[in-house]
């Protein structure tokens, strides 16, 4: 279940949220190194608390590869404090680090173990994979970035995450190369300032969390479900609003954050990577654009086997995220005159 906490379950939560807040507020690489390794320990058995052979594999995937960033950092953090004290060797150290630190958050080009965990996970652990446990390898590359390498990942991540959803059936490995495409907006606000940063992540967690709780409610996992089953108008459109402010379609609220991010590129001069990021989204919006024809275009008479219906709570609840996205655009133009 998505939102039943049992006290094992909410004791390992609260442990991830504290080990992230360890990460961002220590004041020494080995700091963040413990803060990264709780936060890897806690995580797991949020994953495998479930009876299923996906998530028990799931579990295990995340963690070698979480293992092998942290001893590839941790290794880096070493020899910076004892062998290159007097050496300037800063861009191979640069490197290290932000490879580890992008390896942990699941960032092209070491993005593989993303997609196939995800796969594995149910929509709420997906939520903290995709949003929480961005923050503190976001944090840690904050601090020694390589601005060429960075700038170099950027381009790669938003045509991996572009590119690599055109031909996926799974919603879950199409949401997770659309983070990996996201990824690369924010590491690109990051570069700006760590403040672009917070409000982008606020603003994707918030898309998001509708987009997952969305898929929850009506315990879907892959795109022929969506028009197989016989659903709610409501809900096609609370969908297609999400869908197309996730992808950063104008009207919409998911737009203003990436609006802010092309201005910032433009004014520093960075046209082809804002050129390369822009194109990037129209295929996005391509593949999100695909879902919603499917959904409300094909009528399958014979396969109505299945009628949702929702409580009105949650689609009040649905339905007044999506009128903040849609009068999003109204509020977040105010901001530029």
């Amino acid at each position: 279940m998505m939102f039943s906490f049992n006290s094992s379950k909410m004791f390992f939560f609260f442990i991830l949220i504290i080990s992230t807040l360890i990460t961002i507020s220590s004041n020494s690489w080995l700091g963040c190194w413990i803060g990264l390794e709780i936060n890897l320990l806690s995580f797991i058995p949020l994953i495998s608390i479930s009876n299923n052979l996906l998530a028990t594999e799931a579990s295990l995937k995340y963690f070698l590869t979480q293992s092998i960033a942290s001893i590839n950092f941790l290794f880096s953090i070493l020899l910076k404090m004892i062998l290159l004290k007097n050496f300037e060797m800063n861009l191979l150290l640069s490197i290290m680090i932000n490879s580890s630190m992008l390896m942990k958050m699941g960032s092209a080009p070491f993005h593989f173990w993303f997609p196939n965990i995800v796969e594995g996970l149910s929509w709420f652990n997906n939520f903290i994979l995709m949003t929480w446990q961005k923050i503190s390898p976001m944090i840690i590359l904050s601090y020694f970035f390589n601005k060429n390498f960075i700038i170099m990942i950027i381009i790669i991540n938003v045509m991996i995450g572009a590119l690599g959803g055109l031909n996926q059936t799974s919603l879950r490995k199409l949401m997770a190369f659309s983070s990996i495409n996201n990824l690369g907006w924010m590491m690109s606000s990051i570069m700006i300032s760590e403040n672009l940063w917070m409000f982008y992540l606020m603003m994707y967690s918030f898309m998001i969390s509708i987009m997952c709780f969305l898929f929850y409610i009506m315990n879907m996992f892959f795109i022929n479900q969506l028009f197989i089953n016989n659903m709610n108008p409501f809900i096609k459109i609370n969908m297609i609003i999400n869908f197309l402010s996730l992808g950063g379609l104008p009207p919409l609220i998911g737009f203003f954050p990436k609006w802010i991010i092309i201005n910032f590129l433009i004014m520093n001069k960075m046209y082809f990577l804002t050129f390369i990021m822009i194109m990037m989204s129209l295929i996005m919006l391509f593949f999100y654009i695909r879902i919603i024809y499917s959904t409300f275009m094909f009528n399958y008479f014979k396969m109505k086997w299945f009628k949702i219906y929702m409580k009105n709570n949650k689609l009040n609840f649905i339905n007044t995220f999506s009128f903040m996205s849609l009068s999003g655009m109204i509020l977040s133009t105010l901001f530029f005159f």
